[in-house]
């Protein structure tokens, strides 16, 4: 996705099928953050093409968002192990062991790379973009129902 400095701002839309809204944050044409609050955030306004994307996606276009620029701000190893999720393919899953293999730098056997794999996930701030709902057994930032509504989504 090709975007531009001007898109900064915060941008929510309503979606049915995740009977959410979807909030998508931007800055100098990065996306900073993705939720899914149950309430119209005050704050939110126009649109961007990442939330149409998005929606493109809810709508049943197969996606990717590999093109999607993602601005992580998260420790080096929680950026290996959200960079690896990012490479789970559409319909596919993986679990927290082969994503901790997947991760450069990390060791499925060692405990505390496990857990660096958990904490990325729990504290992913782009969920979809970086589909942490393709990852099972390990809790994700995005809200379970809408996990669920994902992977059937992806999988229809």
């Amino acid at each position: 996705m090709t975007a531009t400095a001007d898109d900064t701002g915060v941008v929510a839309r309503y979606s049915d099928r995740l009977d959410r809204y979807v909030q998508v944050g931007t800055a100098s044409g990065r996306v900073v953050a993705v939720s899914f609050p149950r309430t119209e955030p005050a704050d939110a306004s126009g649109d961007n093409a990442a939330m149409d994307r998005l929606f493109a996606y809810l709508d049943g276009t197969r996606e990717a968002f590999d093109d999607v620029t993602v601005a992580l701000t998260v420790p080096t190893p929680q950026r290996a192990v959200l960079e690896a999720a990012r490479k789970v393919p559409y319909g596919e899953t993986a679990d927290g062991v082969q994503l901790a293999r997947m991760a450069a730098g990390l060791d499925p056997d060692d405990d505390d790379d496990r857990q660096t794999v958990q904490t990325a996930l729990r504290e992913n701030p782009v969920p979809v973009l970086v589909p942490d709902h393709r990852i099972e057994g390990v809790d994700g930032a995005t809200p379970s129902a809408v996990a669920d509504r994902l992977r059937t989504l992806e999988t229809a």
